[in-house]
């Protein structure tokens, strides 16, 4: 799928202080916030460019505390792919197969996309990274999950066009390619625009399409 990449909203640090300690912490909470700092670290950088450094300083912890938690950088990445990939390709999902007007489904994925986002902006890029080398566990896995949000977006465009009798497979194909490429410019511009909600970002899509729609 190919996406615009944009750096994420700014957050700040995930444990709300800078420089807190780990004691009194339950481990599944530190645990939470190395997480919601990796996710924007790698999605504003990139899995080559992100500091390790910089994540332990958010969270107040050190770089061996890093490690400890989730083993390596890649450890620490596929932590990050792992927590938003499924809950993006389940909310999808769910809103591909709710029981209204196949008209509706666009925005229905749109919103649901931009829910799953809402806290954490930077995490659509962490799926979409384009440093990971091809040939790597890390891009391997990576692209599993995108090979499933692209049939995802496959399916749906075609049901699209045949609720129009439109069955021509190649126009099936480029309209799947216009919208993987609009979901990521529309995921781009938010996090460019971090005062604006998820709520603003679903309703901005309603106008949009139906202009669209003439």
């Amino acid at each position: 799928m190919n996406t615009a990449r944009g750096s994420s909203s700014a957050t700040p640090p995930a444990n709300g202080a800078r420089g807190a300690g780990t004691k009194g912490i339950p481990r599944a909470r530190r645990e939470e916030q190395i997480l919601a700092a990796a996710m924007d670290e790698f999605g504003r950088h990139g899995h080559a460019s992100a500091s390790m450094a910089a994540i332990a300083g958010r969270v107040g912890v050190t770089k061996p505390m890093l490690y400890t938690y989730f083993g390596s950088k890649d450890g620490l990445y596929l932590a990050c792919l792992e927590h938003v990939a499924p809950r993006l390709v389940t909310a999808i999902e769910e809103a591909m197969t709710y029981e209204g007007p196949a008209a509706g489904t666009p925005h229905r994925v749109l919103s649901a996309v931009f829910g799953v986002l809402e806290e954490q902006r930077g995490a659509w890029f962490v799926l979409y990274d384009r440093t990971l080398r091809p040939g790597t566990d890390l891009h391997a896995a990576a692209q599993r999950h995108r090979w499933t949000i692209d049939d995802l977006a496959a399916s749906g465009t075609a049901d699209l066009l045949r609720g129009h009798g439109n069955t021509d497979p190649l126009d099936a194909d480029a309209l799947k390619h216009v919208w993987t490429g609009t979901v990521g410019a529309l995921v781009g511009w938010w996090t460019s625009h971090p005062d604006q909600s998820a709520q603003d970002m679903a309703a901005r899509c309603a106008r949009l399409l139906t202009a669209i729609r003439g």
